[in-house]
């Protein structure tokens, strides 16, 4: 018999029985639908972290002041305001592998054009802010230097909120008022999207220059200076240099707030990426656990598949003995019960890709969540169909082609 004829064969046996055998391969049908499933969703997870890691900016390090306290309560991270443009210039002038440093203020505030209003993130930055953040201008131009050093009254808008004060009209050259100050829009923020940590729109935010933040909108940060900020962003030149960069603002930071030997640090020195990765990882180990869970559905659908073919066998023992009575060699007997398990897996398989497509798809639109099918995926769970009804197809194919001929004719 050649593959043609056992496959022919195959199709026929299980035509026969049509309901036992699309029963038999619910398993191999669940396995492989939840499988991809969830690969398709742990992968569109992993896509997501990765989108913010890059909105984020590359090799970025995060200054923070360090908490304060009122009586016995600790107020938390950046409460002290003990972090200065001062400290923002030493970093940027003794710390080697920085490319460039961005001392920050920021706040909210209610931002009014006509009869339109929005409150929204305001930041006081400098031009270096924007290469810090690897975010690019989408309309216009950012602010210069010179606009920083005169505290100019202009802004940059970020998509979400440029649509919110001017929804189908330019934005470029109109006024908005920031605390009933008026400032002129030179700019529109291409867009970010939001964060992985907190959901925030990172478009939902006005950059106005350093000096005109502080002096005209947000005010003074601490009576006692005038120069204090918010945070700065220390942009590395690159990754493999983060972490010496660390230890060098560490070391320069504690040597100019004159921290005391053993003493804790007053500033804080982080790695926004970092704690992405490491979610994205999480999700990344969570998908795989997910996926080889899923898998013991094709274990066990094989083991069903062995079951049904054990049963084909002894119900057609008499077709079997007939076979070999008329020339049929064990190898043929083999080839053929063994092409019908394979091939019960393989439809199944195929099932289960559909229907495993069509889950993530579902899942993607209900909850609002990135998938990504991965090809790789779907040709390893195909493929392992097919393995799962060679490895349990092999016993009852064996066992039929070892049946003795006489004994098969007389078997009622």
């Amino acid at each position: 018999m050649t593959a043609w004829e056992c496959a022919r064969s195959a199709v026929r046996a299980l035509r026969a029985n049509l309901l036992r055998s699309a029963l038999t391969m619910l398993g191999i049908v669940i396995g492989v639908a939840a499988v991809i499933a969830m690969v398709a969703v742990g992968s569109g997870a992993q896509s997501r972290v990765a989108e913010q890691i890059r909105s984020l900016g590359a090799n970025l390090l995060l200054v923070q002041p360090g908490s304060g306290s009122e009586g016995a309560v600790r107020l938390g991270a950046g409460s002290r305001h003990n972090l200065t443009e001062d400290d923002a210039a030493a970093i940027s002038a003794e710390v080697a592998g920085v490319v460039v440093v961005a001392p920050t203020v920021a706040g909210s505030a209610h931002l009014v054009h006509g009869n339109r209003n929005w409150s929204s993130l305001v930041g006081g930055v400098t031009p270096d802010y924007l290469v810090a953040r690897d975010w690019r201008i989408g309309k216009g131009r950012a602010f210069t230097s010179d606009e920083v050093q005169t505290a100019a009254k202009v802004v940059l808008l970020g998509a979400t909120l440029a649509e919110q004060l001017f929804p189908n009209r330019e934005p470029l050259g109109q006024r908005v008022r920031i605390t009933n100050v008026p400032f002129t829009v030179i700019g529109v923020l291409g867009e970010k999207g939001q964060t992985a940590e907190s959901g925030r729109d990172q478009d939902d935010v006005a950059l106005l220059p350093l000096t005109a933040a502080r002096v005209r909108v947000l005010g003074a940060r601490v009576p006692i200076s005038r120069r204090a900020v918010d945070f700065v962003l220390v942009k590395a030149t690159s990754s493999e240099a983060m972490a010496g960069v660390q230890e060098q603002i560490v070391r320069l930071l504690r040597q100019r707030h004159r921290v005391a030997p053993g003493a804790d640090d007053d500033f804080q020195v982080r790695e926004p990426a970092a704690a992405m990765e490491a979610q994205a990882a999480a999700a990344r180990s969570l998908t795989w656990f997910l996926a080889a869970v899923a898998s013991v559905s094709l274990v066990v659908g094989g083991i069903s598949i062995m079951n049904i073919m054990l049963v084909s066998v002894t119900e057609r023992t008499r077709e079997i003995g007939l076979r070999q009575a008329v020339g049929a060699r064990r190898r043929d007997i083999r080839h053929q019960f063994l092409i019908e398990a394979v091939m019960l897996c393989l439809l199944g398989g195929l099932t289960g890709i559909a229907l495993g497509v069509a889950a993530a798809i579902a899942i993607a639109e209900l909850v609002d969540w990135p998938i990504f099918i991965s090809p790789l995926a779907v040709v390893v769970a195909f493929g392992f169909a097919g393995a799962v009804g060679v490895f349990f197809g092999f016993y009852p194919a064996h066992k039929a082609s070892r049946l003795d001929p006489i004994e098969a004719l007389r078997f009622e």
